[in-house]
């Protein structure tokens, strides 16, 4: 392995209950009319703690693993709120696909925006949103002389840079290691754009997501693919992947088997 590429939501920052402040901000913004405006208000005064127990938000989470981009807060945050049971990718897709795509499209760009404004407005409460899952940060130091470190992730570069740096971990990536939103539309064109861009082979690259159909994506590229079981997913994601023949790792051998005993 030459290039460890990671996700980074889920990956190396938890950072749902931010995604889903800024989503459900969002979506009650531009849909004026829909029955989670007083939800949303009653979320707006949680604690962190607080709003990691709500159950719109544990909804959201057991969904999200389905999602690709920022617009698929909205698809989510539409079947919960018409309370539609999803079992299956395919029955996400077909949610999604019912959804207008010039709506789905405006919901990107803002999101974007709605975040700004709330990291802008209360930096400190943001990062509360936003911590990093710790025991995954040392591995990164200590390997990080042996392999090229790369982020491949549907985030924003400007987010990405304020975590890293409030992570303590900047120093680790540099900017062409960096493939943001503005990459492309799926993991694939992140990972074809960073093997241009360092001369290195698919066969010699790794790649950690916390999403299985974002290493379902890649994985005809060639490169080895491996689950964050940490991340957002659970025994259903967990079982395609092993079925599609990804590695699983949770933070206690994560090490081991990226790396083995070298």
């Amino acid at each position: 392995m030459k290039i460890l590429a990671l996700d980074f939501d889920g990956v190396i920052s938890d950072s749902a209950a931010e995604s889903f402040v800024v989503a459900l901000r969002t979506y009650t913004r531009m849909r004026y009319d829909t029955k989670l405006v007083q939800v949303a208000r009653g979320i707006e005064l949680l604690s962190p703690e607080a709003l990691r127990r709500h159950p719109l938000y544990l909804g959201f989470l057991e969904l999200m693993p389905l999602g690709n981009r920022a617009e698929d807060f909205a698809v989510v945050l539409a079947i919960l709120e018409a309370g539609i049971r999803v079992k299956s990718q395919a029955d996400y897709d077909a949610q999604r696909n019912a959804q207008p795509r010039t709506f789905l499209d405006a919901f990107h760009t803002r999101f974007y925006a709605e975040r700004r404004r709330l990291a802008d407005g209360d930096r400190s409460a943001w990062l509360a949103l936003l911590g990093p899952y710790p025991d995954f940060i040392p591995l990164l130091r200590r390997w990080s002389a042996q392999v090229i470190l790369a982020l491949a992730t549907a985030k924003d570069h400007r987010t990405v840079a304020i975590l890293l740096d409030d992570y303590r971990i900047a120093d680790l990536f540099s900017d062409g290691r960096i493939l943001d939103k503005e990459a492309g539309r799926g993991k694939r064109a992140h990972l074809t754009a960073l093997s241009r861009r360092l001369g290195v082979d698919f066969s010699d690259m790794t790649f950690v997501d916390d999403k299985v159909n974002h290493l379902e994506d890649v994985a005809g590229l060639g490169v080895r693919c491996a689950l964050a079981g940490w991340g957002y997913n659970g025994s259903r994601e967990h079982v395609r992947a092993r079925e599609q023949g990804f590695l699983v790792c949770e933070l206690a051998d994560v090490e081991h088997l990226l790396f083995g005993d070298a």
